[in-house]
């Protein structure tokens, strides 16, 4: 066939598969490092279903999170504002005495315009299962006051310290979990060797799980398209996993941790910690299944992330684990292993199988894509920070890119630039110390090139500056961003 007819028939096909609106699945990983799935260089921990969604679809070498920790980049992924104008900038608690639950952190305002709202006026049928951490019990951040038709999981994160918890949530209501629940958090002497009692009865992300395949079943038995956001919160801290997945992992550990970096002790953290992950991705596999025997996988956009890079406590040994790769920093930083995470993209017949792409994209760009996906891209908030990552998922359109993409938490800043990127950190007195490094050279952000490019350095400052807005939520400003 002539190639402008081949052209032809690909974009009559494109244009036709695009008429029916496609589910959304959004796999989100908790602490997850940039190298810990096999299909990102791993090579001790097992991830076969997420290699083989790889196969099948693209791979990002240059995603972002949303931010350094959890709240703040769930905030992103909802609202399309990046950390220098969303409303949640941190992870604090709610301290009001309005909370008579005394769990959740700050939530999001009623007036907030969230992803799952906008598809939800779509006709999406919305989900969340997991970790919510945008607002706790009865405040109007809970997930059922921002546009989900259905919640399950841990609507407050500290909770979600604990994979044995006393209770979970449906929609509202408390569901009962453990008669004896597993502390998140606890200490033991050396020579300790009563590990079960760190096991509890119901594990919590087995019932999450359950949880997304139902959702799921009930969506396409009532022939609805469905948005499902699944914020797992493996492998965060603690290592809670049942005992029985440790074996294939056996023989990796030669002390145990007794808790000293807090979280719960465990026996084997080696071994518990790539067990988490391999069970993480039993669970994709498994949700990956479901679509396939329903008839709906072929029209089903799944994209998997990560929260934010590797973690640095709670036994979890990400040094051994080459978890960041080459990447410098890890949780909390605003260097590359605290931000650049995985991002895997697969839907048959639209994203090309076992392709790469190094474009520079972030979370924040994925209100604007699922929108676009879906059909809607006239629904797309005009003043978001996000671009729709479409034309690159599918290799149809010319691709927007965003100037530039901004980060901040606590007492540091980051923005990268094309391949520059800058840090600033501040200390308790308010001075910034500036680093500057051109990550196409230097992925490892090894050179500080700050003191040879001022100049650079002085227009990416004020490109901060005309860009960010100061956080509505006292609690969120740290130090006085507007200083040289």
């Amino acid at each position: 066939m002539p190639h402008r007819l081949l052209a032809f028939a690909l974009s009559l096909f494109c244009a036709a598969a695009l008429a029916a609106p496609p589910n959304i699945v959004y796999i989100y990983a908790d602490d997850l490092g940039y190298r810990e799935l096999g299909c990102y260089g791993q090579q001790i921990i097992k991830t076969p279903n997420l290699d083989k969604l790889a196969e099948r679809g693209m791979l990002f070498t240059q995603h972002y999170a949303g931010n350094a920790v959890c709240a703040p980049s769930r905030c992103v992924v909802m609202t399309g504002y990046d950390p220098g104008r969303a409303y949640i900038r941190n992870n604090s608690p709610w301290a009001s005495p309005r909370n008579p639950y005394k769990q959740g952190q700050e939530p999001i305002p009623a007036a907030t315009v969230t992803l799952a709202e906008l598809l939800k006026e779509q006709g999406y049928r919305t989900g969340c299962v997991g970790k919510w951490g945008l607002g706790g019990p009865e405040t109007e951040g809970a997930p059922t006051n921002q546009g989900f038709d259905f919640f399950f999981g841990y609507l407050c994160q500290k909770e979600a310290h604990s994979y044995y918890p006393s209770h979970l949530w449906h929609n509202d209501k408390q569901v009962p979990l453990n008669e004896k629940p597993v502390p998140g958090s606890a200490r033991v002497d050396e020579g300790f060797d009563d590990w079960s009692r760190f096991e509890g009865e119901v594990y919590a992300p087995q019932a999450i799980s359950d949880a997304a395949n139902d959702f799921v079943k009930q969506s396409v038995a009532d022939d609805k398209p469905f948005f499902l956001w699944y914020a797992t919160i493996i492998p965060h801290a603690a290592l809670h996993i049942p005992s029985k997945y440790l074996e294939p992992y056996d023989g990796l550990d030669e002390a145990p941790y007794l808790g000293e970096q807090s979280y719960t002790p465990h026996e084997k953290p080696h071994a518990a910690y790539a067990a988490m992950i391999t069970y993480m991705d039993e669970q994709v596999g498994r949700l990956i299944a479901t679509l396939e025997e329903l008839g709906v996988a072929d029209n089903t956009l799944i994209v998997f992330s990560s929260d934010n890079g590797a973690t640095f406590n709670g036994g979890v040994d990400a040094e051994f684990f080459k978890s960041v790769g080459e990447l410098r920093g890890l949780k909390g930083s605003m260097f590359e292993g605290g931000l650049r995470v995985p991002m895997i993209a697969a839907w048959p017949g639209h994203i090309a199988p076992g392709s790469t792409s190094e474009l520079i994209t972030g979370q924040v760009d994925m209100l604007p894509t699922f929108l676009a996906a879906a059909n809607a891209a006239d629904a797309i908030p005009a003043d978001i920070d996000g671009v729709n990552l479409l034309p690159t998922l599918t290799g149809n359109g010319d691709q927007a890119t965003s100037e530039f993409y901004y980060w901040e938490l606590g007492p540091s800043q980051a923005i990268r630039r094309g391949d520059w990127k800058l840090v600033r950190t501040f200390n308790a007195a308010g001075n910034a110390r500036v680093y500057l490094f051109n990550l196409a050279q230097d992925p490892s952000e090894e050179n500080n090139l700050a003191e040879d490019k001022p100049e650079l350095v002085a227009e990416l400052v004020d490109l901060i500056q005309a860009h960010r807005t100061e956080p509505q939520v006292e609690q969120f400003r740290r130090p006085d961003f507007s200083r040289d």
